[in-house]
């Protein structure tokens, strides 16, 4: 740990953070990523009119996966507000740009609305359901508890992006505690919204089928992505000016140590589910992952368990690689992928197999490839919006010193 003396000498510490505007790389990426949507998006239109109901599955798949990146920004950016840890301080502007593309989530979420009756059988067979849950997963419950989740997480959003924004203006210590008083409680409400949402969006796929750890799957899930997205920005800031004088290998390490942390607790997560149904051994439980281990889908299951657990877990436990951005970021970038793999293992097995045509599983990259597009357009917009770095934040001193 660096003296007092030492750290006020580093000539980090003499950077005005008021100057880390975006580089003006970030408006060709802009350009880079609109233009990949748009492609995404052609091809996509071009799905609906060979095969509408993969053009639903996918969109569902690209959907929640952009929409998880924005939701685990938020719940990092809580979790740092009150842990006020340096990992955080340096990454928060990608995390706040992050959460503050919520809102036209909520916008794409229309198409879905109107898939609703291909998507989810509860939608068309509700005599098979009991009265109770064919009204709860209804069209009119979902879009309802949907407004009532995007509220929570917009109110969180935008409360917690003022008052970082004020932060900048003002350098008033009273804003720290104000941002912990809507954190503190806006972590648990977070996750209770997450929770009853992944019922909504995923689990509803088949109504029969009921998982208590569905939820803190999806959670675990979320937060992996979001810390994968904010590591692979990073390296990308860090290539370019200004931020390549700011951050070090010390941030790198201690955001590759919470992607570990959140890779094995995905795992926990997603194999203390398949034990406890496969330990009890009840039809109706045990169905979803027999759908999901039959045939072909065993050789995705495998490749999800290599490659979005035993491949990342063992690569992450060497310091040198989570202190090395180049190689971390492959790693960030392996994980993104395998991402969309486990959500699309997710929802496909849950059709009938005589609609599954391997021909049309290319519009599960399509659909991601058009909504990450317009997303990171979206993003990367908002970024430059504010300084790379929280202006006036009490911490960041020790943030940029960090070792």
């Amino acid at each position: 740990m660096k003296s007092a003396a030492a750290a006020a000498a580093d000539p980090v510490r003499r950077i005005d953070p008021a100057a880390l505007t975006a580089p003006a790389a970030v408006d060709r990426l802009r350009v880079l990523a609109l233009g990949a949507g748009v492609i995404g998006a052609v091809l996509l239109v071009i799905g609906f009119f060979v095969g509408p109901e993969y053009f639903f599955r996918s969109y569902l798949v690209g959907w929640v996966f952009w929409t998880g990146i924005a939701l685990g920004s938020l719940a990092l950016l809580m979790v740092q507000i009150m842990t006020r840890g340096a990992w955080g301080v340096a990454g928060r502007r990608v995390m706040e740009a992050a959460s503050r593309t919520l809102p036209w989530m909520l916008l794409l979420f229309i198409p879905l609305i109107l898939g609703f009756h291909q998507l989810y059988p509860a939608g068309h067979e509700a005599h098979e359901l009991s009265e109770g849950k064919a009204a709860y997963l209804s069209l009119p419950g979902v879009v309802g508890r949907l407004v009532v989740y995007f509220a929570v997480w917009l109110f969180l959003t935008f409360t917690l992006n003022r008052l970082s924004a004020l932060q900048d203006r003002e350098a008033n210590p009273d804003l720290i505690a104000r941002m912990k008083r809507i954190a503190a409680p806006g972590i648990p409400i977070w996750g209770l919204c997450v929770t009853f949402a992944s019922i909504d969006w995923l689990m509803a796929l088949e109504p029969h089928w009921y998982s208590t750890m569905y939820g803190v799957w999806l959670i675990g899930s979320v937060g992996l992505s979001a810390i994968s997205f904010l590591i692979l920005m990073s390296v990308w800031l860090w290539r370019r000016e200004p931020m390549n004088h700011v951050l070090r290998p010390s941030h790198f390490h201690d955001w590759g140590k919470l992607m570990l942390a959140f890779t094995m607790l995905w795992a926990y997560f997603s194999f203390s589910q398949f034990l406890i149904m496969w330990a009890g051994n009840l039809p109706e439980e045990i169905v979803w992952y027999k759908d999901r281990i039959a045939g072909g889908w065993a050789y995705v299951a495998l490749i999800i368990v290599i490659f979005h657990f035993a491949l990342p877990f063992l690569l992450l436990l060497s310091r040198d690689l989570k202190r090395n951005p180049r190689q971390l970021v492959l790693v960030a970038s392996l994980m993104l992928v395998m991402r969309v793999v486990d959500l699309f293992w997710q929802v496909e097995p849950g059709f009938p197999s005589e609609s599954q045509h391997g021909a049309f599983y290319w519009m599960y990259a399509a659909a991601p490839l058009a909504i990450g597009g317009i997303w990171l357009w979206l993003f990367l917009g908002e970024l430059k919006k504010r300084p790379l770095l929280p202006v006036n934040d009490p911490y960041l001193p020790e943030a940029l010193a960090h070792e």
